[in-house]
């Protein structure tokens, strides 16, 4: 008997997604005394609330590991790139949060720049093999918050857990926002919540 077009189309489409869905990149599983650490400016110190409120912070409860946090608001991610050895260094996490690029994208530097910047952080923890889950910050616009394409461009070509939806939601929220620029606690409880859910799918926890 011959199988109906739109059953047909049903079904690609499935084994399409399937195939999708197990190309996606993964983490190693993290260790029940694994550091994991946290890596920005201002986004990630928790500028807009209490440092017991910031995402690190929150995230630190919802999964019970220890999550340092190593924000540093009005940091470039030229002075990122220095500043992220020492603490790789100094810490060992098993995983690297990078929210890093928003007072680049403010300040108008060059994309180019800004993503060498970025990569060159990837890399010095690569070296170190930590693997890095990159959160995507949303480039200035009145309306449609979206990541900055470099963000998408930087997890494709070297294979990286990509959380680029949620800053995005929560800057168009203002009822998630402190100021024009930055999370409330509840934004940030929102930024913790999606990693979180993140790390479960890619099997890190």
């Amino acid at each position: 008997m011959k199988r109906p077009a739109g059953l047909t189309g049903l079904l690609l489409l499935a084994l399409w997604l399937g195939a999708c869905s197990d190309n996606r990149p993964q983490l190693p599983l993290l260790s029940a005394d694994a550091v994991i650490l946290a890596f920005g400016d201002s986004l990630t110190f928790g500028t807009g609330a209490h440092r017991e409120q910031s995402y690190p912070a929150e995230l630190a409860r919802l999964t019970g590991l220890t999550v340092i946090n190593a924000g540093i608001p009005g940091e470039v991610t030229a002075q990122g790139v220095h500043r992220l050895p020492a603490l790789l260094d100094r810490y060992k996490p098993q995983l690297l949060l990078l929210c890093h690029g928003g007072n680049d994208l403010l300040r108008k530097t060059g994309a180019a720049m800004t993503r060498d910047n970025i990569e060159k952080m990837i890399t010095a923890a690569a070296q170190r093999d930590i693997p890095t889950l990159l959160i995507g910050v949303p480039q200035p616009a009145l309306m449609f918050l979206e990541a900055a394409p470099i963000y998408n461009e930087i997890a494709e070509q070297h294979g990286l857990v990509y959380e680029g939806e949620i800053l995005p939601q929560v800057e168009a929220d203002n009822k998630l926002k402190s100021d024009r620029i930055h999370p409330n606690a509840e934004g940030y409880r929102r930024m913790a919540e999606a990693i979180s859910q993140l790390l479960r799918q890619s099997g890190a926890l």
